[in-house]
């Protein structure tokens, strides 16, 4: 009795799934945290199938272009949802995208589609950040994809384990691919 209650116990526990903070920056020295490169390298580790990765901006973090292209090594089919280069539309004088495909050849590259963002003096931002694995693990962060946000910036995000997030989170980033909100990359070479 007590081994099955503990299996369902575990179930249970699995199904809610857990939370953990992630922090770059400062210690207090009174809460444990995990920083968001760390955290950042799990989630990619993480993926078997399938990763969406979302930032506004992304270049010089040489940990992450390897683990990224060791993932596609797995088979991992890479999705990168990125802001647009003042170039082609958008905030940034960076292309995030340019930087993306040198790192990932292989990986699927999107931004918000210049019709859905508006138009006008205040069109919108990619300005979400987040990793999602597999719909199995997200990891939602205030930081970039930058050098910067990943050793020197304060920066906050959640890591969520299992439940029903991860899972929310990819379906919705499809739907936004189904419905071209969000539209491929067309990289000029």
């Amino acid at each position: 009795t007590a081994l099955r209650g503990a299996s369902a116990t575990a179930v249970e526990q699995q199904r809610r799934g857990s939370v953990e903070l992630t922090w770059t920056g400062p210690s207090s020295g009174q809460v444990p945290v995990r920083h968001t490169e760390q955290v950042l390298m799990e989630v990619i580790n993480a993926a078997q199938r399938r990763l969406f990765i979302v930032s506004f901006v992304a270049y010089q973090v040489k940990s992450i272009g390897k683990a990224l292209a060791e993932a596609v090594q797995r088979g991992v089919q890479i999705d990168v949802l990125l802001e647009s280069s003042n170039a082609h539309g958008g905030k940034v004088d960076h292309d995030s995208a340019e930087a993306m495909r040198k790192v990932v050849p292989s990986a699927r590259l999107f931004a918000w589609s210049a019709h859905e963002k508006g138009a006008g003096q205040y069109p919108g931002v990619v300005h979400a950040k987040c990793a999602v694995a597999d719909g199995r693990v997200a990891f939602i962060t205030s930081a970039n994809l930058t050098s910067a946000a990943m050793e020197r910036n304060m920066e906050l995000g959640v890591l969520v384990t299992g439940g029903n997030l991860p899972e929310e989170l990819h379906n919705h980033l499809e739907a936004l691919i189904a419905t071209k909100v969000l539209e491929p990359v067309q990289l000029t070479t």
